[in-house]
């Protein structure tokens, strides 16, 4: 019965796929608590610094520095934050579908865009898409520093700073919850006062020693805190992710071990079925 062994070698193969993706699972939903902890460790800095920000592009300022002052787009820049690793199912693609249709809006203006990429996905696509990428940050890790960051950031702030970028955006996953994340594209620089109440009256700070020196400084901050919390927020995205997708396939896994279970009973009562007719046979003929 050669078919009947090898439909069970190939559901012993699966059963193996099987404990496999059942494994990545519980790994995963281990990891996605402990990056949703530092999330949420990050964001008080994160949602402040930001408040002050706000004030401060609303404001009119003594000292306006360069990233606060908006300009004719010439050419504009991306920080795509991308995953370390695959099988987190459309993760990835999702975003970098999202951040070649808002290229494409631009590019049919006349503008193109040049990229600083946050993750080992991020790279070979735009790659083989032809993007001109002038920063690689590459194994962030799952508990990323912002050191590893910082080399990449200022290659892309020196740019907006020196006028090759005219705007600049952050493309990464925002965690809605377990089930959703969603690819978010975010304006960096200039700096984009909000509609808020908060932020509806005019004022000014007090800035010692020197409001250069400290808006400067206050603005680098910033933008730093945003593309490090994007970052790991984008790790809690890829681990929630990867959980679904080796939850999908576990369950397609026992699928496909219950018809393959079908097809080898159906191998083994037909081989059964004709051993009986050949000993009837047989003996009929005795």
């Amino acid at each position: 019965m050669a078919v009947g062994k090898e439909i069970k070698n190939k559901i012993g193969s699966v059963q193996n796929t099987q404990k496999i993706t059942s494994a990545m699972q519980m790994v995963a939903a281990s990891k996605m608590r402990r990056t949703q902890q530092r999330m949420a460790e990050g964001k008080p800095y994160s949602e402040r610094i930001r408040g002050v920000i706000g004030h401060l592009a609303n404001a009119n300022p003594e000292y306006q520095h360069t990233f606060m002052q908006a300009r004719e787009i010439n050419r504009i820049g991306y920080i795509v934050v991308s995953t370390d690793r695959g099988l987190c199912g459309g993760l990835n693609v999702n975003l970098f579908r999202a951040v070649i249709k808002d290229m494409a809006e631009w590019h049919g203006k006349g503008i193109e865009a040049d990229l600083g990429l946050i993750g080992n996905k991020a790279g070979p696509f735009f790659r083989s898409m032809g993007g001109n990428i002038k920063a690689v940050m590459n194994d962030v890790g799952e508990t990323p520093g912002l050191e590893d960051l910082i080399g990449g950031i200022k290659v892309m702030l020196d740019a907006c700073e020196a006028g090759e970028i005219d705007r600049l955006f952050l493309a990464s996953n925002e965690f809605v919850n377990t089930m959703t994340q969603a690819p978010v594209i975010r304006q960096l620089l200039p700096l984009d006062p909000e509609e808020n109440e908060a932020y509806g009256h005019r004022w000014d700070y007090i800035y010692e020693p020197d409001a250069r020196q400290l808006v400067e400084g206050l603005v680098t901050r910033y933008i730093e805190s945003q593309v490090y919390q994007a970052v790991i927020e984008n790790g809690a995205c890829e681990q929630a992710a990867k959980m679904l997708a080796m939850k999908n396939a576990t369950e397609n896994a026992e699928k496909a071990i219950e018809e393959l279970q079908l097809i080898y009973n159906n191998a083994r009562q037909a081989a059964i079925t004709q051993e009986i007719a050949e000993i009837v046979g047989g003996a009929a003929a005795v």
